[in-house]
């Protein structure tokens, strides 16, 4: 691998504030941002990738790739958290590997946000199409999670509506704002679009760099109790997303050319949600232990994927 991949990723500002972060928190330090403000950023930040993908999507033509690529991310969404029920069922249980399944069959859009970042770093043109991928990515893989439960619990046990959690996950405010940001951004006269290209483009790798310090505080608060069960989650947290991310390195070959496109797949297909599936999780799997599934996917996934993932997908991808 050429590790001037890798070196630039380890010292893109943003990566490192992530990591003082989680230094702040080791130093027992009162260092946090706001709630309300770190709201805003994670909104800003959805909000601009939905928006540009929507332009990029404006100017491309709805073609067999585009579908392609929409039919391959709900494949993901829906093969993933199959095989991760399978192997922690006996481990964890019934809820909490439906609830770990679900977050890992989902997708971070923080995860993405980043790595649509190191794409721009590396001068890499990628597909605004792709924003819809990991948008529809979201919902399949929650429907999935809750089938997988409710066909293996005791009969017993109240069962969740399908509807609910369905309804639930679509109108989880990151889902619906970057889907709603694509569409706008797609129906958006291109010369009054450009008037809001400041706020979108010039300031977003800023604030990219702020959200991913409280990023990191959030991590270092979640490691402690993430270790505490045991070495078969850690070993899920870092080997599964890097085998899902191989590869669909690999894999995407057959539905896209396209390098970046090809990369976006690979990081989708291996980060984790710890926001729309924990949201809905409550509702879906109250038994569910979010101090297991929460940590696996911000702690461990969240940090591999952005700081040694990326490079590893980007290297294969364009190796073979």
């Amino acid at each position: 691998m050429d590790l001037h991949l890798l070196v630039d990723n380890l010292t893109n500002p943003a990566l490192l504030f992530f990591f003082f972060g989680i230094l702040a928190v080791q130093l027992k330090s009162d260092l946090e941002i706001p709630a309300s403000s770190s709201r805003f950023i994670s909104l800003y930040l959805l909000f601009s990738i939905g928006f540009k993908g929507g332009l990029e999507l404006s100017h491309s033509e709805l073609d067999m790739e585009i579908l392609w690529s929409l039919l391959f991310g709900v494949l993901l969404a829906v093969t993933v958290p199959l095989y991760a029920f399978a192997l922690l069922r006996k481990k964890f249980g019934v809820d909490n590997a439906g609830a770990i399944a679900a977050a890992y069959g989902s997708v971070s859009a923080v995860t993405f946000v980043t790595a649509v970042s190191f794409l721009e770093i590396e001068q890499i043109p990628f597909g605004g199409h792709m924003v819809a991928v990991m948008a529809l990515m979201e919902a399949p893989s929650i429907i999935v999670g809750v089938l997988l439960m409710s066909l293996c619990r005791n009969g017993k046990q109240k069962e969740v509506s399908l509807r609910s959690v369905l309804h639930h996950s679509l109108t989880n405010g990151s889902v619906l704002l970057i889907l709603g940001s694509l569409v706008i951004g797609f129906l958006a006269n291109e010369h009054q679009a450009e008037g809001i290209t400041p706020f979108t483009t010039d300031i977003f790798k800023g604030f990219l760099a702020v959200f991913l310090l409280d990023m990191g505080i959030t991590s270092g608060k979640k490691l402690a109790s993430f270790l505490d069960n045991g070495w078969t989650a850690l070993f899920f947290a870092l080997l599964v997303p890097l085998f899902n991310g191989c590869a669909v390195a690999m894999l995407s070959s057959f539905v896209t050319d396209n390098i970046g496109n090809r990369f976006l797949f690979a990081i989708l297909a291996a980060s984790a949600s710890y926001i729309a599936v924990p949201a809905a999780m409550r509702l879906a799997a109250p038994k569910a232990n979010p101090s297991l599934y929460v940590p696996m996917a911000l702690a461990i996934t969240f940090p591999f994927n952005i700081t040694i993932g990326m490079p590893i997908y980007l290297y294969i991808i364009q190796s073979f």
